[in-house]
């Protein structure tokens, strides 16, 4: 996104500007989206320290805002999953940090080393499964506009990340056992 390509800042005005943006991180000038999902770790971190279930309602709540939101912002510039917006990179982030929560405590003899490898490993499998967009996320990137169209690809990819993060953890859990 070029300053010229850039929504304006005016968007801020209006607090579903505000909430898309993810507070602002969608201005950043270079890789809006992973400072998207690096700005999404600290509330999930602190959700997460409150209470594990904490998380799961936290994403459900950024999934129904950012589906307002982000189809505010939509309507308001007249361009689909703009980048500016970031919201969705939130939820996709919570989808795949929760996952990978709940495989640490529902699936025996898994572990990470710490919580900085669990966040650091969630980061980049999300980050990765963002930019790829593994089918259906590739096709809900094509085919779903809107709000909606915004937040679905990458709660999709948040899923695979998730999932490829546990394969990590496990296969790394084995070969740790086996050496």
């Amino acid at each position: 996104m070029t300053a010229t390509t850039r929504p304006p800042l005016a968007l801020l005005r209006h607090p579903a500007g505000w909430l898309a943006t993810g507070f602002g991180g969608g201005y950043a000038p270079v890789a809006p989206g992973t400072v998207g999902s690096l700005m999404a770790i600290p509330p999930w971190l602190a959700l997460a320290l409150w209470h594990p279930l904490a998380t799961w309602i936290g994403l459900a709540l950024v999934f129904a805002i950012g589906v307002w939101a982000a189809g505010w912002v939509i309507r308001a510039i007249g361009r689909e999953d703009p980048g500016v917006v970031v919201i969705d990179e939130w939820a996709g982030q919570w989808l795949c940090l929760s996952l990978v929560d709940l495989g640490l405590r529902w699936i025996p003899g898994l572990h990470a080393p710490s919580t900085w490898a669990l966040v650091a490993l969630g980061f980049v499998a999300f980050r990765a499964c963002d930019i790829v967009k593994p089918w259906p996320a590739s096709w809900a990137d094509r085919e779903v506009s809107g709000g909606v169209g915004a937040m679905l690809d990458d709660v999709l990819a948040g899923a695979w990340a998730g999932l490829a993060a546990i394969v990590v953890l496990a296969v790394a859990g084995s070969l740790t056992a086996a050496g």
